[in-house]
């Protein structure tokens, strides 16, 4: 019967850790700088992890105890399964929900897409590790980028911005009335009186606009709007479903 030696701690092993760690990295970073959940430090420990389970699968098991014989067949799958399953609860905490609103499915796809490369490096697969890689750029970067700048419906183009006015109180019913008119999907409209000054009411909206420059439009439809003191418009919330 052929026996299995665990190997020690050689120079296979070693490019099969650093090969997990800088194929991580690449990805990492895209995520890293988009601002998503999981970032650089994230996607690294997944592909590492997964690395070294997948190695510890190969190697750490060499032999099985089967009744009438000292040994039997190696199942060097039996702990690389495990991360396929294991890497759905990481993922799975990086999906939020907000309203009929997700957040993170991407980067939990992503993280999912990490793993495999890490097994793909634990088991000497480097050309599919690596091809897996740049695939998965291909989809983070240059797919983006079509969504953003080629498809004008696409939610990556949606912002949900904040708009506070200040006017007097006898132009206060125009201005809202005009707001509702423009936006009429808006998510949250405001009136109130200001602490500071009985003459002057506040209007805060909160819309959400498919535009690439939604702070410019704002400001280009209420500029010539009769009685707005000022108008404060910043980005509230990014709609992505990354």
């Amino acid at each position: 019967m052929e026996q299995f030696i665990i190997p020690q701690f050689d120079l296979d092993i070693c490019i099969r850790l650093v090969s997990a760690v800088l194929l991580g990295s690449v990805i990492g970073l895209e995520r890293e700088m988009t601002n998503k959940y999981a970032g650089l430090r994230t996607n690294i420990l997944v592909c590492i992890g997964a690395c070294v389970f997948t190695i510890i699968s190969i190697y750490g098991f060499p032999m099985v105890a089967v009744s009438g014989a000292e040994f039997g067949t190696r199942d060097t799958a039996r702990v690389a399964a495990q991360v396929v399953t294991g890497i759905g609860f990481i993922g799975g905490g990086t999906v939020l929900r907000h309203g009929a609103t997700v957040f993170g499915l991407t980067t939990a796809a992503t993280l999912f897409a990490v793993a495999s490369i890490g097994m793909a490096c634990g088991a000497g697969m480097y050309g599919a590790a690596i091809i897996t890689t740049v695939l998965c750029m291909i989809v983070l970067v240059a797919i983006g980028f079509f969504e953003k700048n080629v498809l004008p419906t696409s939610t990556k183009n949606i912002k949900r911005i904040k708009i506070s006015l200040s006017c007097l109180n006898e132009h206060s019913n125009t201005i809202y009335d005009f707001t509702l008119e423009k936006y009429p999907k808006l998510r949250e409209i405001s009136k109130r009186q200001s602490s500071q000054d009985n003459n002057v009411t506040k209007i805060t909206a909160i819309v959400d606009i498919n535009s690439k420059d939604p702070v410019q439009s704002i400001y280009k439809m209420f500029k010539d709007v009769e009685g707005i003191d000022s108008i404060s418009i910043q980005e509230y919330n990014e709609i992505a479903g990354s």
